[in-house]
């Protein structure tokens, strides 16, 4: 084992007040991420149930399409850092 020299721990460059808003904002993206979750697992649940009933539904099969497709190409990743953040990185 390589012993190596212990660093200080690094001061922290926000403010209270810019932890507090990006903390809101974490609460928020959660719930959003949780809801687009569960919208997404029921209409593949939906999808699978279709499929092997054999139940043809253009409605839900376009849901399917359109819901999953904007659920993984979404842009609210694209900026960084929350409320409280800055466009260039």
């Amino acid at each position: 084992m390589i012993d190596t020299p212990e660093q200080p721990p690094r001061i922290s460059d926000t403010t209270l007040e810019q932890d507090r808003k990006t903390a809101g904002q974490r609460k928020v993206n959660i719930i959003w991420e949780m809801t687009q979750g569960i919208i997404a697992v029921g209409i593949t649940c939906a999808t699978i149930y279709c499929a092997v009933a054999s139940k043809e539904s253009a409605l839900i099969g376009n849901a399917f399409t359109l819901i999953v497709s904007l659920y993984f190409v979404r842009t609210n990743h694209s900026k960084t850092g929350g409320v409280g953040g800055t466009d260039s990185r």
